[in-house]
């Protein structure tokens, strides 16, 4: 099979019919064999009822319905586990990814080598709400994860080869972070591609850019954290403990010399317990302690994780 389109979609029953039956002109203009996996993520409206509908008279019409709303990584996850085709294409349901976009994403993957292209909206028609907040975002996402070239990391039209989406694992809320997550498995090969944005057509976005701001910097944190600490814990909580309990002691060590020192020439000082710097270096000791079994324990649980030892390998003779 040539391509699997992927379509996360929560309450989005105005769209589904105009986008498969736009989808369709494309691929049967370009002679793809081609599959639509449409998941409703926990829809309250007629959506399902549509796919259904489509399914039945489509046999390139797959569906998923998720019995509550569990969010668009879920959604992306159960579909990548899906995808039968050799190139996968995410996009979403609100009309605003355009279908025509899809022979050049697919010209990209096949003839050019690229692992992942995504998509660069880069004219926009969305509230200021969520392009400034997105604009932020993607200058930090840049700097932290390393790829240069991506200006918009959470575009949803996005083309990956099969090989990606089945080893990379989506959770939580990091389908903003998906071109990161496939450079830690090994696929550098990553491309942009600027698409056509088009203004919503049907109802309102089921996302508000502030709300996605905040998330999106404590996901990219713990991406951050899990890829470059995520094995190895205690070189950053070992290092920074150590680093504390040091400097809490040379400090200690100092002020009980100064008293030492005071007495043994009979000089008037004050009680060791009187001066702050006594407590503030007691605390850093206290707190490095702290950090260093914390980095202990947590490769305790590193060690005996089940995915201690989850290493992507590209092939095997």
């Amino acid at each position: 099979m040539d391509i699997s389109v992927i379509i996360p979609l929560y309450n989005e029953e105005e769209s589904i019919g105009e986008l498969f039956a736009w989808i369709k002109r494309v691929m049967d203009a370009h002679h793809y064999s081609f599959e639509v996996l449409f998941i409703s993520d926990g829809s309250t409206d007629r959506s399902w009822d549509i796919i259904r509908e489509l399914q039945r008279t489509n046999t390139t019409v797959h569906g998923i319905r998720f019995r509550r709303n569990y969010g668009k990584s879920p959604a992306l996850y159960c579909g990548f586990a899906e995808a039968k085709g050799d190139v996968v294409i995410t996009m979403d349901a609100d009309l605003q990814d355009s279908p025509d976009e899809i022979p050049e994403l697919c010209r990209m993957v096949k003839e050019e080598g690229y692992d992942l292209v995504s998509g660069y909206k880069q004219k926009r028609y969305d509230p200021l709400s969520k392009t400034l907040p997105t604009k932020l975002f993607n200058a930090t996402a840049r700097r932290v994860s390393g790829i240069k070239n991506l200006h918009d990391f959470n575009c949803g039209l996005k083309a990956y080869r099969q090989e990606v989406v089945k080893n990379i694992e989506v959770y939580g809320e990091m389908h903003r972070y998906i071109p990161y997550l496939a450079k830690n498995a090994g696929f550098t090969k990553i491309g942009e591609k600027v698409v056509h944005h088009q203004a919503r057509k049907y109802g309102t976005s089921k996302f508000m850019g502030w709300n996605r701001f905040v998330n999106g910097y404590l996901d990219l944190l713990t991406l951050w954290f899990l890829s470059t600490f995520g094995k190895k814990p205690m070189h950053v909580f070992g290092f920074l403990g150590t680093l504390m309990f040091v400097i809490g002691f040379v400090a200690a060590f100092i002020i009980g010399a100064g008293k030492v020192y005071c007495l043994a020439k009979g000089i008037p000082q004050r009680l060791v317990t009187d001066s702050p710097y006594f407590y503030i270096s007691l605390t850093m000791m206290l707190l490095g302690t702290q950090l260093f079994l914390t980095g202990f324990l947590g490769d305790l649980i590193s060690r005996s994780s089940q995915v201690r030892n989850d290493y992507q390998i590209a092939e095997t003779i």
